[in-house]
């Protein structure tokens, strides 16, 4: 993606690098808006980053389903909380 990007900043047209690495042209300006400026290590640390807040985000969501079923088993056993 990076060095589709940089393909395109050094002057290929994008018609013609969409053709030749196979996505649409589309594509390719979505990675420029998303990647341009972008090393390769800043893109891994990017994906990285974008990885661990959809991991956060999962269990964030997940946190009331927990104390649902949690809440549940104290009922169920009498217990107070």
């Amino acid at each position: 993606m990076i060095g589709a990007v940089k393909q395109m900043e050094v002057g290929w047209k994008a018609k013609e690098l969409a053709r030749e690495i196979g996505v649409s042209g589309a594509t390719l300006y979505a990675w420029k808006a998303k990647y341009g400026g972008l090393e390769v290590n800043e893109a891994r640390l990017l994906r990285d980053l974008e990885q661990e807040d959809a991991r956060l985000k999962k269990l964030v969501a997940e946190l009331p389903l927990d104390k649902d079923a949690l809440q549940t088993v104290i009922r169920e056993n009498g217990w107070s909380f």
